[in-house]
């Protein structure tokens, strides 16, 4: 190709063919995405997958880097399949149903059989931003070890949120062990807890997210 220029090597052909084929109407392609942010996109094989993406980028403003990243962590696939077809079908999911499983917790160089509740705790909210961007969109941090007073014995909530896009506070609760019918319990609690005493009467119920071993 080198009668077209530099810039028209066999890679870029294939990209803006590739690129052609998948938004063959200029009306389609979202104009807040840059050319790196597509370079990104084109490998995927899956359209759907492709606008989950695009959608992101457009809502949470993305870098390259990030959508690398996005993508690399491979969101989408850890979708609930449920909820893959209410996006397809442009069907609204929500707040929990766009929750990926699992959600990954960086821990380097640690022995992850042998992490605390404790040691979890702290590598969250050491990278809570990170944290809240796996969960979805709209999370703002309130507060960990969140303090409330029930009867006359105080509590401790691992992790409050609030999200402003479904307007409601969400208590996160960390456990280093499988799903146990008392986890619930006690996160019912909080969620009654926080629903009687700081909830409005313009936000929606608290929900409640455990996060437990895989």
């Amino acid at each position: 190709m080198v009668e077209f220029g530099k810039g028209y090597t066999y890679t870029a052909l294939s990209r803006m063919l590739k690129f052609y084929i998948l938004f063959p109407n200029v009306a389609q392609v979202a104009q807040q995405l840059s050319w790196s942010h597509y370079i990104e996109l084109l490998p995927l094989n899956d359209i759907h997958m492709i606008n989950y993406y695009i959608n992101l980028c457009i809502n949470l403003k993305l870098s390259r880097n990030d959508l690398r990243m996005r993508i690399k962590s491979k969101e989408y696939e850890r979708l609930p399949e449920s909820t893959r077809n209410k996006l397809i079908n442009k069907k609204e999911p929500n707040i929990k149903e766009l929750i990926p499983e699992p959600i990954i917790i960086k821990c380097n160089s640690l022995d992850k059989e042998k992490i605390s509740e404790k040691v979890l705790h702290k590598l969250i909210v050491e990278n809570i931003k990170e944290f809240m961007e796996q969960l979805g969109e709209g999370y703002s941090y309130i507060g960990d070890e969140y303090k409330i007073r029930i009867g006359e014995s105080y509590n401790y909530i691992d992790l409050l949120l609030f999200n402003y896009i479904y307007n409601c506070f969400v208590v996160v609760e960390l456990k280093v062990t499988e799903l146990k019918s008392e986890h619930i319990g006690q996160i019912q609690v909080y969620m009654n807890y926080i629903d009687r005493n700081i909830k409005t009467i313009y936000q929606n119920n608290t929900i409640g997210i455990i996060l437990v071993k895989r």
